[in-house]
């Protein structure tokens, strides 16, 4: 692909966001044009797939800052497109022109930095070909959830996935099993064929091989020709012991193909956690609270607390306090250095929605035992002062 054809573009119109939108909004939007659009929720709706392709191919280059920058610059200094360059209808690439600056004398020094942009951006420098380069895959984002104590203990998930992948059945070459890609006789496998007009030299992708600088005699029938196929395959991942709620974990080179022998991207896995019905959690300690009478805070009492994998056995002393958090080390989370957070205990006083008579009564002679108990003093001395 041409400069022209990037440049032409506008990537964040594709997204739904403004150029000054950030690196968090830009992947939100992403992440849910990406679930709308996806084909296995749209099967045979080949405008949607369309879609979902320009979404993927604009979010490639605005979810890579470095890329992101290039564009904007790009952008910036041919915010009105490359059209009125080259006095033809062909497109050019216009990082040859800025690469060449170097040869064509003093009338181009001043844009050396202009071909670095573009040339970076379109995968090339000066008059050099991208179109046998090793091109990395893109990220994938996925999600998936667990429950607490799998997120406490670790787990094994399958997680299944739809995305592009490399053909099975070319394993990539884009041919049918049996047959190679030749070299495209036109461009001699670069990709591109360069022009000249007067000082300037100009590019523009071979239209025999469509840039790819291959021909391909008889296309792979899983892919048509392409190399990548999309289609489903079932991972099984590991997620590591004390994950936390919205932690996104990386699996390298588990993302989209690369092209021309380029790395695989990678897949970052979005772990949400099921809250438990009793446990809760603070960084690495596991938290818990305990309902218990007054009695048993005013005359002291032994509890037996669950953790997460037994329990233990807790002294409550008498005059213990509401609400009072007692630590139980080493039952929490195990950190990845093998040493482990604790429970932290809470003690919750029950007070009870309904009282039998003999309930009530001894209360009452309780309240009368206690009649010249205060206790909250500082309250009664502050109204005692607003009183007078």
């Amino acid at each position: 692909m041409s400069a022209r054809d990037w440049i032409d573009k506008d990537f964040y119109r594709e997204l739904g966001v403004s150029s000054s939108a950030t690196d968090a909004d830009i992947k939100k939007s992403y992440r849910k044009l990406a679930r709308e659009l996806h084909p296995d929720a749209n099967p045979g709706n080949a405008e949607a797939e369309t879609r979902f392709k320009a979404v993927s191919e604009a979010y490639g280059v605005l979810g890579d800052p470095e890329k992101r920058k290039q564009y904007d610059e790009a952008r910036r200094l041919f915010g009105s497109g490359l059209r009125g360059f080259g006095g033809g209808s062909g497109g050019f690439d216009v990082s040859d022109i800025f690469g060449n600056a170097g040869q064509q004398g003093a009338a181009g020094g001043g844009f050396s930095g202009l071909g670095d942009i573009l040339g970076g951006l379109f995968g090339r420098r000066g008059q050099g070909s991208a179109a046998g380069r090793p091109r990395r895959g893109a990220d994938v984002d996925t999600e998936v959830r667990i429950d607490f104590l799998e997120a406490v203990k670790g787990a094994t998930v399958p997680l299944r996935l739809s995305s592009p992948s490399t053909c099975g059945t070319c394993t990539g070459s884009g041919a049918r099993p049996g047959t190679t890609p030749r070299t495209c006789p036109t461009c001699n496998g670069a990709g591109l064929i360069n022009r000249s007009q007067g000082a300037f030299a100009f590019s523009e992708p071979c239209r025999d091989c469509r840039g790819t600088g291959r021909i391909v005699d008889d296309p792979c029938p899983e892919c048509g020709g392409d190399g990548v196929s999309t289609k489903s395959r079932t991972l099984t991942v590991r997620i590591p012991a004390g994950v936390e709620d919205d932690q996104k974990i990386r699996l390298a080179e588990q993302g989209e193909p690369g092209q021309n022998g380029g790395h695989a991207g990678d897949l970052y896995v979005r772990v949400h956690v099921t809250p438990h019905a009793v446990f809760g959690r603070s960084g690495n300690d596991v938290t818990i609270t305990v309902p218990v009478t007054f009695q048993e805070l005013a005359l002291g009492t032994t509890l037996t607390v669950p953790t997460l994998d037994g329990k233990v056995s807790l002294r409550v002393a008498a005059g213990t306090a509401n609400g009072r958090v007692f630590r139980v080390r080493g039952k929490g989370v195990v950190k990845r250095e093998g040493t482990a957070g604790d429970l932290l205990v809470t003690v919750q006083v029950a007070v009870p929605a309904k009282l039998s008579e003999q309930a009530q009564a001894a209360l009452a002679e309780y309240t009368k035992a206690t009649s010249g108990q205060d206790p909250r003093p500082e309250l009664t001395a502050l109204l005692q002062q607003r009183s007078d």
